[in-house]
Parts: C-alpha cells; structure tokens; sequence
C-alpha cells in the first residue's frame, strides 16, 4: 500500500469508528428516554384509582396521629428504617365522610381505630360533626376495636353500633396535664436558668426553674382541663345516653365497675352501656358481610378505603376561578425559613404573600395548630396577614387544638376568628429565658475571659453570668413585648386594654371560655371558617385549595418511601410506656432546639391539647 494513502485509511478508520459510536450514542440515549417515558406510562397507569364500588362502606382506620399538616421527615429515618408514628391529615378523614354523606355509592360507614395513635379533642369533634350529617343522611354507622384508649373511643362511639374484642376493654383516664420539670438536674450540673417574663399565669418557663407545680398553673390548668373533660363526657353522652346512667362511676370507681363484672374489662364496658357488643375480628368481618355485603372474592366486606376514595372524589370536582386559599400553622412558631411540622416565620410569610398576589385567591384561611414560639416570627406572620387584609382580601383564622400565645397573637391579623370549644387559646404573655453556664463550665475547670468596647459587648452569653445591664434590658424589653401584645389584642378584638389584661397574664382558655371573654368570634371548625371567608368574599361558587411550599424531588421520594397512608399493615406498633416517657422527654428537650428568635423574646404556651 501506498506509504501516502495510509493516513486515509487510518483517517477514515477513525470516522467510521466515531460514526459508530455517535449512533450508538443515539440509540442508547433514544431507549432511555424511551424506557423512562414507558415507566412514566406505567406510574401514572398504577396510580390511576380503581373504580369505586358500588352499594359499599367507605372504611376510616386512621393509622397514626391526626394533624393538620404532616411534619417533614429525616432521610436518616429511611436509612435507620425508621420514620416514627405516622400522620393523618383531618382534612382527608373529615373530607372522605363529607363526600360520602351524599354519595349514593357509599351506603355506610366503617370505622376501625386501633391504628389511630394521637389527636386532640377538637380534631375529634370534627369529625364526629362529619359522621354525624352521614347518620342523619340515613346511613348506617359500625365501629369496632381491640381496645380503645380514651381518644379511639371518642371516635368510635359515633357509630349507631359500636363493638369491642371480647379480651379488650374501654379505657377512659379522664384528662391530665403532668410535664417534667428539669430544676432538679440543673441544680446538679451547676446551669442556672435566668428568666425575664410578664404573666402572672405564663407557666411555659416553670419545668426550667421550679421542682413543681406552682398553684397560678395548678389553678388555671384545673379550670381548662376541667371543662375539656366536662366537653368529652357531653360528646359521648349525645350520641350514647345509654351510658349516661354509667358514665361517671366508670371513671371514678373504676375498680369496683370492674370487680363487679369479676374483672371482666369487656363485660364491664359492655355493662356500662359503652359498646353494644363483643366480637373477634373475624365475628366483626362476618357481621360486615352480612350487614354490607361480600367483596367480590367473598373474603371480605364490600368496601372503599379512605385514602382510594378521597382521591376519586377531589377528582372530580369542579374547578372554579375564585379560590379560598388555605394555609397551615402547624407547630411550634421558629424564626426563619422551617421544614414543614414547623412554624417558620419567613415561611409561612412568604405563603400569605403567595396568596395575597393570587388573582385567583379571593379570600384567605389560617388554619392554626400551634403553642407559639418566637416573638418576631409570630410578629412578621401577623403582619403579612394584616396587609393582605389591607389588600381587599379577606382573613380568617381558624383555630385547631392549639392557638395559643404566639398562635393567638397571628390571629390578631384577622378579620374573623374561629375556635373549636375545646380549643386552647389565650395565654397573652411573653418571656426569655436564657441558660447560665458558668457553674458547669467552672466545675470542669473552663474559664472565659477577655476585653469589650462596651459593657454590652458578648453580653448574652451562657458561659458568663449575665451582665446586670442586659439584665434590665431584657426585661423592659420584655414588659414592652407585654405590652404591645396586650395592644394587638385591644385592637383586633376591639376590647379596653385594660379588659385584655384581665383575661391574659398569661392564661389559657378553652375555646368556648375564649368566645364568653370576647377573645375569639365564633365556635366552629374549618369547614365554618371557609364559608365565612367565602361570604365576606361574596363568593357564592369557589374551590378551596391548599397553599403550600412544593415538596422537593427528595421530600417526595421520602412520602413514597414512608408511605404516610392509612393503611396499618406497615405502621408503627402502638410504643410501650417506657418507650412513649423517653419519647416525651426527648420531645420537651428537643424543643429548646426551635428556640432561635433573635431578640430572645417568646410568646410561647405550656399547655397541652385535650
């Protein structure tokens, strides 16, 4: 061969080479895209809903905590195989009856709860208004449980029919209030905890530096919880009065309720006019297939669950252009931007801003869940509500199981406000505390020392003492924090500053004690809310939708990872005494870690939802 001619062949050698490699290139990157877009096919395949059955029950076994937002997830918890007790949105349980209500497909209503592992009393008495217009649609009602705690059986006692296992039993503790208090174990390490607050009932800095109780707590935790539980009793006696003969004396002598039915717990619920019947999961299955008819394989009872069903239905709805836009406060309120579960108040600020620029947002609800937290996160939320009331856009608050401090001083930036009446809101106040640190550190044989320009510089820090000076200034700055929140109140509830301080310094009320102080307008939940919103709109057709801050592609694999459904295969096991104390305490310890309001200032409520 020609010594000339070699570079074209080689050259060419080359091409052909290259030309092979850009097809195949071609070809990979075409099957690729064809293979993701087949497995895309297939996804939104899968997800489709299947068709609902026809002349079925609709089944709620709620497994996990009821709440009003699910609270974001760790990565860590996929990899340690472990994501906690599981959430259950209310809006989904309360959602699905409503729709059923007036479905003609759906001809009753299954309730199971041994999954359900936590929810406040006003959650509860949201959905028992639900089950409530389905029994007066004339359809039928059946609840069945292993056991039931005091809050399953709160849910399952709506039912026309209510049956319990025959080794189960029916526990009611009544409603108790019993946090942990660290000034012990401060004491021993040497930290001491400095405390600046106004409120002659704002106890939430108590567990830090007391060993107990003090009697302002004790006396306005007494009256709350009192009422609460007066509200409970009133809730299972409208829809059982055949307990009521019973009701009382199966709390407060229980032990010899029981040793009248020779330690039967069952026979003694049964006795008592609680449930109207025992029966073994499969007596319960036979009797559904009876009372509703068998699944098409005759296994099972003919039925729906909750999570297939409330998908279908918010399908099918109508789409209309106004819009009643609602948010969520769920959780303790944390300056910043915040993971959801948490109230950040750049957050949630940026959400009413969202909502507040929506042409198609006519009105706004705020829906809120929340103890309070820091001052100037509670202060910039307030804020963004009050200018999108200034907007022309209605506001109006609706008050979960917990709207208290921080959450209530939020509710001031309404034009409407609405609680449950078993809410608790109030507790008008504000406090800093901030740790000393010196004792420990001296014991370990640590020193700070050094030079500042003024006697403020490095004033707030927990390895010193804290400077006199800063002392002063917190607490005026404090008294002024008082102040201004007895103001927000005055003016949002047009009420006499000196009125307002009657009723805060701190106090927590009850919903319906809030409505008889002039603190909230109505009683009610959210489905009231949104049509006073909607009326102020005058709206007379709209769509009600969720604002909420989009879940991240790795948020969203985490939901499909964790499965927050409702089924109960998968959940987690109801945990034992020891494990639900560590949990607790971890969990009031945990929650200094949210305190990060940069004038350390907090309007923050030590209270519990019943």
């Amino acid at each position: 061969m020609d010594r000339n001619a070699r570079p074209g062949v080689v050259r060419g050698l080359f091409s052909w080479i290259w030309r092979t490699i850009d097809r195949f290139r071609q070809v990979s990157l075409n099957l690729i895209f064809l293979a993701v877009l087949a497995f895309l096919v297939a996804g939104w395949w899968a997800s489709r809903p299947p068709p609902l059955p026809v002349d079925a029950a609709l089944l709620i076994a709620p497994s996990g905590q009821l709440v009003e937002q699910r609270t974001a997830r760790s990565p860590m918890a996929v990899l340690q195989g472990s994501d906690g007790i599981r959430q259950v949105l209310l809006r989904d349980v309360v959602e699905a009856i409503r729709f059923a209500t007036t479905d003609s497909h759906i001809k009753a209503l299954v309730i199971e709860v041994d999954g359900l592992a936590g929810a406040g009393l006003s959650k509860l008495e949201e959905i028992a208004a639900a089950v409530a217009d389905f029994r007066q649609a004339g359809k039928k009602v059946y609840a069945h449980g292993k056991n039931f705690s005091q809050l399953q059986y709160h849910l399952g006692a709506q039912a026309d029919e209510v049956y319990l296992s025959p080794d189960g039993y029916v526990l009611l503790t009544g409603l108790g209030r019993y946090p942990t208090y660290f000034k012990g174990l401060f004491d021993q390490v040497g930290v001491r905890m400095q405390v600046f607050r106004v409120g002659t009932y704002k106890s939430f800095v108590e567990p830090y530096t007391r060993s107990d109780m003090s009697e302002e707590d004790r006396q306005a935790t007494r009256l709350y919880l009192d009422a609460a539980w007066q509200a409970f009793q009133a809730d299972i006696l409208k829809v059982r009065p055949q307990a009521a003969p019973h009701l009382a004396r199966y709390t407060a002598d229980a032990s010899a309720v029981l040793a009248e039915s020779a330690g039967d717990a069952a026979r003694m619920a049964l006795a008592a006019g609680l449930v109207d019947g025992l029966k073994t999961a499969d007596q319960w299955r036979d009797f559904l297939k009876e009372k509703i008819g068998p699944s098409d394989d005759g296994k099972h009872y003919k039925h729906v669950d909750m999570a297939t069903y409330v998908a279908h239905k918010r399908g099918a709805l109508p789409d209309h252009a106004a819009q009643v836009g609602i948010l969520v406060a769920q959780g303790a309120i944390a300056d910043g931007e915040q993971p959801s579960g948490v109230v950040g108040g750049d957050t949630l600020a940026g959400l009413i801003r969202q909502a507040r620029e929506d042409d198609n947002v006519k009105a706004v609800v705020l829906r809120v869940d929340s103890p309070g937290g820091s001052a100037t996160a509670s202060e910039v939320i307030r804020r963004e509500l009050e200018l999108t009331r200034q907007a022309g856009k209605p506001v109006v608050v609706s008050m979960s199981s917990v709207a208290a401090s921080g959450g209530y001083w939020i509710a001031m930036g309404a034009d409407e406000v609405w609680a449950s009446p078993t809410t608790l809101t109030g507790s008008i106040g504000i406090f800093a505390m901030m740790p000393d640190l010196s004792g420990p550190m001296s014991r370990l044989g640590l020193a700070v020392d050094g030079v500042g320009t003024t006697p403020l510089a490095n004033g707030i820090d927990p390895r010193r003492p804290l400077d006199p000076q800063v002392a002063s200034l917190l607490q005026q700055s404090i008294e002024h924090g008082y102040r201004r929140f007895l103001e927000l109140v005055a003016q949002g509830r047009k009420m006499d500053l000196a009125a307002v301080d009657q009723v805060a310094q701190g106090r927590v009320w009850l919903g319906s004690q809030a409505k008889e102080q002039g603190l909230v307008d109505h009683l009610g939940g959210l489905e009231a809310a949104i049509r006073a919103a909607a009326a102020r709109a005058k709206l007379t057709e709209y769509s009600v939708s969720y604002v909420e801050k989009p879940l991240s592609p790795r948020d969203q694999l985490l939901s499909r990872l964790l499965d927050n459904g409702e089924s109960g295969e998968n959940a987690r096991l109801r945990p034992s005494l020891v494990e639900q104390s560590l949990d607790r305490l971890k969990a009031e310890l945990q929650a200094l870690s949210l305190w990060n309001d940069p004038g350390q200032a907090y309007l923050h409520c030590l209270c519990e939802a019943p």
